[in-house]
């Protein structure tokens, strides 16, 4: 299905289907493809609404996790939704996170997969390199089990935003803030029911992110997807969308 972007309020975002609100976030680099299968399957049964996060438009003094859990605020009371499932990859499942230890409130469950907060190893422990497309290619490709995942568009979209300095300034203030942002101290505080679906095979958010989440995070169950790295709704949609459909029916009524 092609994704239709609505602008209204200053906001760009996808609003798919009727019911429930399934909030998705991005990572990073993240791009609408990434969510084809989750929209695409989700929307029959749900409203699924993606918020493009600025991030690499916000003022720079407000590029860090808790302006991204800011602009998700002004985004949900703008949209007026409530009762939110929040589903979050990478540093998307970082402000996910935040937002619902901040708004408890508006948030019915929580959905993470390879999700920041704790470690990460991002790009592969170095930052893509200006104007060095094979570079930037292969760090793109790290993020995958399978290489030929990254796709000519997905690797031009990333080349593309580390040859503005404007974006990776953006960026760079971004990661630092999510590095600096350890959330171990806080989970805690996390009450709603919480489904950790992990790629088996991660390098950026390895396998013991994951049991450290499901650790921390009482109210959770985790779920790993073998020959999978960092994306497991890109690289395994099928099986990541039975997971989380049966997460979302067994909680229905929490």
């Amino acid at each position: 299905m092609d994704l239709e972007i609505k602008k209204e309020g200053g906001f760009e975002f996808i609003d798919e289907g009727e019911g429930q609100v399934l909030i998705l976030l991005h990572g990073l680099f993240g791009a609408l493809s990434n969510w084809q299968g989750v929209v695409s399957h989700f929307s029959k049964n749900y409203r699924v609404v993606i918020p493009m996060m600025p991030l690499y438009t916000m003022p720079l003094p407000q590029a860090s996790v808790p302006g991204l859990v800011e602009f998700v605020e002004e985004f949900v009371a703008f949209k007026n939704l409530s009762d939110l499932t929040l589903l979050g990859n990478s540093l998307g499942g970082h402000v996910a996170l935040e937002y619902a230890i901040k708004n408890p409130s508006y948030v019915k469950r929580l959905v993470l997969t390879g999700s920041s907060g704790l470690f990460e190893d991002s790009m592969g422990g170095s930052f893509p390199k200006r104007g060095n497309y094979a570079f930037v290619k292969e760090r793109v490709e790290y993020t995958f089990y399978y290489p030929e995942t990254a796709t000519k568009e997905l690797v031009d979209e990333v080349f593309d935003i580390t040859n503005s300095n404007p974006k990776v300034l953006r960026i760079i203030s971004i990661a630092k803030s999510a590095q600096r942002n350890n959330m171990a101290k806080d989970l805690v505080k996390i009450t709603a029911p919480t489904l950790l679906i992990w790629g088996l095979n991660d390098t950026i958010t390895p396998p013991i992110v994951a049991h450290e989440f499901n650790r921390l995070i009482q109210n959770s169950e985790l779920h790993f997807i073998d020959h999978c790295c960092h994306a497991p709704m890109m690289e395994h949609p099928d099986a990541f969308n039975s997971i989380l459909d049966r997460f979302l029916i067994k909680t229905a009524s929490v």
